[in-house]
């Protein structure tokens, strides 16, 4: 068992999606940032105080391949996967804007019809953008502006505070990519307001008061979106692979690495942690205590008897955002 663990964190480590985000790293070093900044770099958004509150302003981009590979859902996923970044910091979405590459018109219908789907769903207006459908290749990028009246932060995290997460299960694979997709079929269905109503559980966590640190579960999965939230709070984590909630049949290893179109990590005090689990339970979405923050800087997991490091921070940074 402790051989299967250590040869799986490997290849976890060493995935595409986890390396990526050590390009973050260079982006922090290139812009000269020093981590006294008023505005800190390596959250889910830019969280700019503004009066009572807080804007909040994030963006994604999408490869190339994804967009031509899966038009309607890199439209679709513009909208859904800001919106969760917004979700994260304890926000509620105002409007996007998009930026789109093309080769045509009739190229880059599927995905303005996505994007089109997306905002209807999550009730988010696209308020302008660019649009160019005279380039060589094609390509999406789209931003969103919220607000927040108290925030959810990757730099909040305490020794002594336990992990939790929370993911909607009611979803399906995307083949043979690692997407878990609880959202985009409800489109269909007409069942959107659900998706609403599941974004402002976030929000109200962090307007009770019962949490100050969170993080979207990212491309990156669930111990690279740990990772990142260790490092941003200068802390230790340590999982319990068994207790992270699992669709039936998904083997370990893809689940660990999978972006799920709802999930969340929440780091909060032990006895604020039953009433967060009982907000996410009441909308039917999955939520448990899957570990402990600690002093260490290290990602540490056991899976049955088995214990590994996923990672040492105290070695080096993933995305060098550590304050």
């Amino acid at each position: 068992m402790a051989r299967a663990l250590a040869e799986m964190l490997d290849r976890l480590r060493g995935s595409r999606a986890l390396s990526a985000k050590r390009d973050i790293a260079g982006a922090v070093a290139a812009l000269g940032y020093g981590g006294a900044e008023a505005i800190p770099l390596g959250d889910d958004c830019a969280a700019i105080p503004d009066g009572d509150g807080y804007l909040l302003f994030a963006a994604e981009g999408f490869q190339d391949g994804f967009v031509r590979a899966m038009p309607w859902f890199a439209g679709y996923c513009g909208v859904m996967v800001n919106a969760g970044d917004i979700a994260a910091m304890g926000g509620r979405p105002i409007a996007v804007v998009d930026t789109l590459w093309g080769e045509s018109a009739e190229n880059a219908a599927p995905i303005l019809h996505g994007l089109r789907d997306g905002t209807r769903a999550y009730g988010i207006p696209v308020v302008g953008g660019h649009t160019n459908l005279g380039s060589a290749h094609c390509s999406l990028s789209v931003a969103i502006l919220g607000r927040a009246r108290r925030l959810l932060t990757s730099f909040d995290a305490r020794p002594g505070e336990v992990l939790v997460a929370a993911i909607d299960l009611r979803g399906k694979w995307h083949d043979p990519h690692p997407f878990w997709d609880a959202s985009s079929g409800l489109v269909a269905g007409g069942d959107t307001a659900r998706l609403r109503g599941d974004l402002e559980v976030l929000p109200e966590i962090a307007e009770a008061g019962l949490c100050r640190a969170a993080k979207d579960i990212s491309m990156a999965g669930i111990l690279g979106t740990a990772l990142m939230l260790a490092e941003c709070s200068r802390i230790g984590i340590a999982i319990d692979l068994e207790a992270i909630p699992r669709p039936d049949g998904a083997p370990m290893e893809r689940w660990l690495g999978a972006f799920p179109s709802y999930g969340y990590l929440l780091a909060a005090r032990p006895e604020d942690a039953e009433a967060i689990l009982g907000r996410f339970r009441t909308r039917g979405i999955a939520a448990a205590v899957i570990g402990a923050c600690d002093g260490s800087r290290k990602l540490d997991v056991r899976l049955g008897g088995a214990r590994g490091t996923f990672w040492d921070l105290g070695q080096g940074p993933l995305i060098g955002c550590a304050p």
